[in-house]
């Protein structure tokens, strides 16, 4: 079994994992939580979203956080962008990479974005271009390749065209979303062969979620195709607000000690990602639902 001898993990707790909690996280507890993720060894955190507050209230507190957290210069801080309104506080908060978003599917497109696919390239265009303009990185997520809620199976031509669509803006890599978790390894290693006969590897990370169990399966099958680079959560924190069903994303944890299991370099202390896991699970009051976590909380009777 040919598989990388390296993985990038992107941590995506801070934003993709706390988006869905019901229950407001203190700014600086959220502070708090990226400064223990800096000092693990991962070297990308995506930290916020600069969507109006509205939308995402937990998140309502995007340039605090931001201007907050103490910076290594090892790793890139992201943050998810909408529009140029939401640009421009990206760039006064000096945040690494601007992440911008859409799906492969129309419904999902609208529930998400409230625009068309077609009516979202240009406010997507506008962001790339500007965030390129102020010397940014760009990275793009595509939701629902794997499956829509509202559509069910999703057209891998789509995802080619909308694929080629956003690297033709200038993103600098594009990670693409199994946003229900309802992927499995054969259809995985089916998109992603035609992925690859398109676009460059290193352009292309994975975001999958667990919500069937199927996410640790889906990254080994991608890392058999020569996949390097995925998205997590730690603790498996997070889903879509506005995708029913779409809970639990890969758990940082979970992928990190199969990797490491087998071989595999992260970068990452599990010691230091143990104690930012334990960190915020205390903060929200609840038991985090990695099989990482899972294990620990039973041995001190926690849950």
């Amino acid at each position: 079994m040919k598989l990388p001898e390296g993985i990038v993990i992107k941590e995506v707790g801070p934003r993709d994992g706390l988006q869905n909690e019901p229950e407001l996280i203190g700014t600086q507890d959220k502070i708090e939580w990226i400064n223990h993720l800096s000092s693990t060894g991962l070297s990308y955190i995506e930290i916020t979203s600069f969507v109006h507050p509205k939308w995402i209230p937990q998140l309502a507190d995007a340039l605090e956080v931001a201007k907050g957290i103490h910076r290594n210069k090892d790793i890139t801080y992201a943050a998810l962008v909408p529009n140029q309104k939401g640009l421009e506080r990206a760039l006064s908060a000096n945040i690494d990479e601007v992440s911008v978003f859409m799906s492969a599917s129309e419904t999902h497109n609208q529930k998400n974005i409230n625009k068309s696919i077609k009516e979202t390239y240009p406010v997507i265009e506008e962001v790339i271009k500007n965030a390129k303009r102020h010397h940014k990185s760009v990275r793009g997520y595509l939701s629902t390749v794997f499956g829509c809620p509202y559509e069910g199976k999703v057209s891998v031509k789509d995802v080619i065209t909308i694929s080629k669509t956003l690297f033709d803006m200038g993103i600098d890599e594009l990670s693409i979303g199994d946003t229900i978790g309802v992927a499995n390894p054969r259809q995985v290693e089916r998109v992603l062969i035609e992925i690859r006969e398109h676009f460059q590897q290193n352009h292309i990370a994975l975001h999958f979620h667990d919500t069937r169990g199927t996410a640790l399966a889906n990254c080994l099958t991608a890392m058999q195709l020569g996949f390097d680079t995925f998205d997590s959560s730690l603790g498996g924190l997070g889903g879509c607000p506005y995708a029913r069903g779409a809970s639990g994303n890969l758990a940082t944890d979970d992928l990190i000690y199969m990797l490491h299991g087998m071989g595999i370099s992260t970068g990452v202390d599990e010691a230091r990602l143990k104690e930012a896991a334990i960190y915020i699970q205390q903060k929200l009051q609840k038991s985090l639902s990695s099989h990482q976590m899972e294990i620990m909380n039973q041995g001190r009777g926690v849950g």
